[in-house]
Formats: structure tokens, sequence, C-alpha cells
């Protein structure tokens, strides 16, 4: 039987105050994400990470470089789930060309939790990704993620509310 796994998509630092594109909302987005890990590992459903790299072959980007800091997962999401698995992006799909699949499939993956950055971007690229409805049920913690703009962070969840499940309040989040 299968089981819940909760992606934790871009809380990389570039997005955060100091980072080279930092966002709105982010220090809500991180404490809430952290809460979902927590209580993700106390139920014990893995976590798996995303990191988006720019790719060189595309030279420099505006964010996201290989070898800066800003591109590091930001420490106190690797420090909630320091045992989980790293998926390395190029694309704003996380399943796009990369071990996603696979690393779903070695966790007898049947259903998906998403939280993350950017809401319109990498999130919702990912939860309506051709391979992400292969698993069943995916969901959206609208609390632990965050974009530019609160408008352009509900705009996007209330436009996924029509193809996947959108919840602040799901099960991996406090009572």
């Amino acid at each position: 039987m299968g089981q819940p796994v909760l992606i934790v998509i871009d809380l990389q630092n570039d997005y955060f105050p100091g980072g080279a594109f930092p966002l709105a909302g982010t220090e809500a987005a991180l404490g809430n994400a952290v809460k979902a890990i927590q209580r993700a590992k106390q139920r014990g459903i893995p976590v798996v990470h995303i990191q988006h790299i720019a790719r060189p072959v595309s030279g420099t980007a505006p964010f996201f470089n290989a070898g800066t800091p800003g591109v590091d997962i930001h420490p106190e999401v690797l420090g909630a789930a320091p045992e989980a698995p790293v998926v390395v992006k190029h694309f704003a799909d996380a399943f796009d060309e990369t071990a996603l699949h696979a690393t779903l499939q070695a966790l007898n993956a049947e259903e998906l939790w998403l939280c993350g950055m950017m809401t319109q971007n990498c999130v919702t690229h990912t939860a309506l990704s051709p391979q992400a409805v292969t698993y069943g049920k995916v969901t959206v913690i609208g609390e632990a993620c965050a974009t530019v703009s609160p408008m352009i962070h509900a705009i996007a969840l209330s436009a996924l509310a029509r193809r996947v499940t959108v919840s602040s309040r799901e099960a991996l989040m406090p009572d």
C-alpha cells in the first residue's frame, strides 16, 4: 500500500530577504513549511526537497546559480529534514528531466502534498504535471507557499483549486 509524500519546492535562500529575488510572505511560508515537515515526520510520511539550479548552458541566471549561497536550500528547511532526498531541477515542473518520479516510486508514493515557492510557477507546474496526477490525490498546502505578491499567491491558489486540492489546514498542518 502506498503513502503520502511531502514535496518541499524551492525553499531556497535567493527567495528570502538578502537573496537575489526576495518574495512576499516568505517568513510565514517558511514557518508553515517547517511545521508541515515536522508533522510529516511525526506521522512517518517521507519528505522530498526540490532544489532549482539554473542551467549553466544558458549562462548566468538572475538567481539560483550553482555555487552561490542563494541556490542553497534554506537552513531551517534542511534542519527540519536533513535526511530527506534532494531532487535537483532546472525547470518549473519538478518532474521535468529530474529523478522525482523515481524517488517517489522508491518511497511508494500514492498521494502528493506540495508546498514551496513560487506558488504561480514551480508549485503550480509541479501540481499540474502529467506525472503528478499518476499519484492520485495532489494537495497544495497554501499557507506553506509564497510568491511575488499576496495577490498573485491568492490568484494562483484559486486557479489550482479547480484541478487539485488546495488547503491551508491539511492534515500536515498544526491543529
